[in-house]
């Protein structure tokens, strides 16, 4: 996704930062031993967060090894488990989707990087694809209805963020208890709906200059890409909303051992993420591009 989701790391205890980068780095790991190093690319932090929320109450024992980024360090991570796996086909899914996407809102030349990659991505969809086909199905569904949308200049930000939202929402669907299923898709629904709203915010000057589709530029008026007081100040209460609303779906289950990073996240860090970027000052790490290192990782707003 967009990598917009991210724990406060600076402020949180070096135990609970220890505990999220395993998570982190058992991702990449699972999504290189299921669809090789390529697939490492597409590794963020939205995915990590998802991996966190599927994870069972108890972290598993961890493991050590040197991989790309580390060499020559030995660096504890997660070992491939239901959750990671889970996260890394959707992850899969997920970024071959938009990528496509990208090549449709691009012409010929511009499209080249978008068509090229999602080449190279195309064996670790179809069999992510294969394991996954309700996600993959409801991906589909939920990003046609966005282009359907962005033909038609629609200007509710309401109907654009419920596409992407009930999209994100469908990644609990293979959750076997009911209720934790339930939860789940409540909180990743009002997750996925923050993200939309976050990225067309971060995205309003370039849109501005490129005439691309926004529904928030279209719902405040803001053809130059520049915030007034008031819309800021209605947009704000809105993804404020959505936080509200994780939060009220957050509490309804015992999240374990991963309860404090989930409420970093939560109650601090998307405030701070979406306050740089109504700010102007929160630089998204660009889609596709693979973190050199952890510190990397840690550019926060």
């Amino acid at each position: 996704m967009y990598g917009y989701v991210r724990p406060p790391l600076k402020t949180l205890p070096e135990e609970e930062t220890e505990r999220f980068r395993r998570v982190y780095c058992g991702l990449c790991h699972t999504l290189g031993q299921r669809y090789g190093a390529a697939a490492r690319f597409i590794l963020n932090y939205d995915f990590t967060f998802l991996a966190i929320l599927l994870s069972d109450p108890v972290e598993e024992s961890c493991s050590k090894s040197r991989c790309i980024v580390s060499p020559i360090r030995r660096r504890s991570f997660q070992p491939s488990s239901a959750a990671l796996e889970l996260a890394a086909d959707e992850s899969v899914i997920l970024a071959y989707w938009q990528l496509r996407d990208g090549v449709k809102d691009h012409d010929w030349l511009h499209g080249v990087k978008y068509r090229s990659v999602s080449k190279i991505l195309e064996p670790a969809y179809r069999r992510a694809a294969s394991l996954r086909p309700a996600f993959d199905e409801q991906t589909r569904l939920q990003l046609a209805l966005l282009e359907r949308l962005e033909a038609e200049r629609c200007s509710s930000i309401d109907q654009a963020a419920d596409a992407f939202a009930a999209l994100l929402a469908a990644a609990a669907q293979e959750v076997d208890d009911p209720v934790r299923r339930r939860v789940l898709e409540q909180l990743l629904y009002h997750l996925g709906r923050w993200v939309y709203l976050v990225d067309a915010a971060d995205d309003l000057k370039k849109d501005a200059l490129s005439g691309d589709y926004n529904p928030v530029a279209l719902r405040f008026g803001l053809g130059d890409g520049v915030w007034t007081a008031e819309a800021r100040r209605e947009f704000a209460a809105t993804l404020d909303h959505s936080i509200h609303m994780m939060a009220t779906a957050f509490e309804l289950w015992d999240f374990g051992v991963w309860t404090p990073v989930l409420e970093s996240t939560l109650y601090t860090g998307l405030f701070q993420v979406g306050k740089a970027v109504l700010d102007g000052r929160f630089r998204a790490v660009r889609r596709g591009r693979i973190r050199k290192n952890h510190k990397n990782e840690e550019e926060t707003t």
